[in-house]
């Protein structure tokens, strides 16, 4: 029969090892998202000056409430799904007014811009939007929230332990390069291009390793050549073959610098998530994978082309899980659903929380009849925009909750 003394060993034994598993388990894997309006889920609805908002009907008709919640499209994004299929929370979007410690602690955060690039001149006529450079500023004060609130070591095990998704470009052909009023269409060759971004997305991720990030995806191009947006370009309707090749060059360029980063960076997993033959081959061949159309956007203007976003009076296709692409720029729900997916194969992703959010509701077969109110019954509290300003604060914001972002650099207003 066990001594008094040895019970009490025992019991204190079981006390310690269910503290430390109780700290392991606090600490939750999330993840942290640097994009454009692919990934976008909010960040520009507060940015007061942006013409890059998806703020309007018919925007996020599948998701939630059906309302516009920043998302470019009818429902979930492809970080989103990836996201759900493993297990990780949906980071909010830095601009959310709840924006706190423990939220960010509990969920990541979302940096995504819509017409935001890996160059700082990418989308200048947008007005507002966060660069890849300002989001990583961003991120950096969203690091000093949590070094202040948990301290130092903890802090740097919790971004070491974090995923990160990188997932620009398109923006920096479409909103750029491609657009004889910007400069860097005559300053630059396709080649050259290629390798002006190579050279500036190299420097961005290794100063997010040197910021922590240890498990990183890089999201290649898709065809961009055939989003509606391009298609009208062309006599013929057809996709645009130069930007396609500008995108397959992206790939290339982009995944060899990624598996080089992976092996010569210290503690690196990063890697390439390439989508772009599955996407062709929807496009190319829409109902063998259960669409109807790869052509044009679900939500139109009429005969108006191009209109870049949905308004109230537009009109919706029938079935938004038959049409590939939602506007003239972004997929659909369920266009979003086949590339994560592939992604999801090609990179062999597994489980990783114990707890998931759960999808949001099925598209309706139908669209409505008549469009649905402009605003939700109460408003949301709206956060200050960032004002021009020609510098970037070398530190921290100094508030317990970032409600009031850093200020963005002049050639990123």
């Amino acid at each position: 029969m066990e001594s008094m003394n040895m019970r009490m060993v025992k019991a204190v034994m079981i006390i310690v090892v269910l503290g430390v598993l109780s700290e392991l388990g606090s600490c939750k894997v999330v993840q942290f998202i640097f994009g454009d309006s692919l990934s976008d889920v909010g960040n520009n609805r507060k940015l007061q000056k942006s013409l890059a908002t998806a703020n309007l009907p018919w925007y996020g008709i599948d998701f939630g409430n059906g309302m516009p919640n920043g998302r470019f499209c009818n429902g979930r994004t492809v970080a989103d799904i990836i996201g759900d299929h493993i297990g990780l929370p949906r980071p909010p979007a830095f601009l959310d007014p709840a924006l706190n410690e423990e939220m960010i602690l509990e969920n990541g955060v979302n940096f995504a811009s819509g017409g935001g690039g890996i160059l700082n001149e990418t989308g200048s006529y947008f007005i507002q939007k966060f660069c890849l450079y300002k989001q990583i500023e961003l991120f950096k004060g969203t690091q000093e929230l949590i070094r202040r609130k948990i301290g130092a070591a903890k802090a740097a095990t919790f971004f070491e332990e974090s995923n990160y998704v990188v997932a620009l470009g398109s923006n920096d052909f479409i909103n750029n390069y491609l657009q004889p009023v910007m400069g860097d269409s005559w300053k630059y060759t396709d080649s050259t291009f290629i390798d002006y971004l190579m050279e500036t997305l190299e420097s961005q991720l290794k100063l997010l390793h040197s910021l922590g990030a240890r498990k990183l995806v890089v999201f290649g191009l898709g065809p961009m050549g055939c989003i509606p947006l391009q298609r009208v370009l062309s006599t013929s309707g057809g996709c645009q073959v130069r930007t396609n090749n500008l995108a397959l060059s992206f790939n290339k360029a982009s995944g060899k610098l990624v598996s080089d980063l992976s092996k010569s960076l210290p503690n690196a997993t990063y890697q390439f998530g390439d989508a772009y033959d599955v996407v062709a081959d929807v496009i190319a061949n829409p109902n063998k994978y259960g669409f109807n159309n790869s052509d044009s956007p679900c939500c139109s203007f009429g005969s108006i082309r191009p209109a870049l976003t949905c308004v109230p009076l537009s009109t919706l296709c029938a079935d938004r899980s038959s049409y590939v692409f939602w506007d003239e720029y972004h997929p659909s729900d369920r266009a979003n659903e086949m590339i994560a997916k592939e992604i999801i194969r090609k990179l062999g992703y597994l489980y990783t929380n114990s707890t998931s959010v759960g999808s949001p509701s099925p598209s309706p077969v139908e669209a409505p009849a008549k469009p649905t109110p402009e605003a939700p019954a109460t408003a949301p509290r709206k956060a200050p925009a960032p004002k021009a300003t020609n510098t970037v604060p070398a530190k921290a914001p100094t508030k317990a909750t970032p409600e009031a972002p850093a200020e963005a650099p002049s050639s990123d207003d």
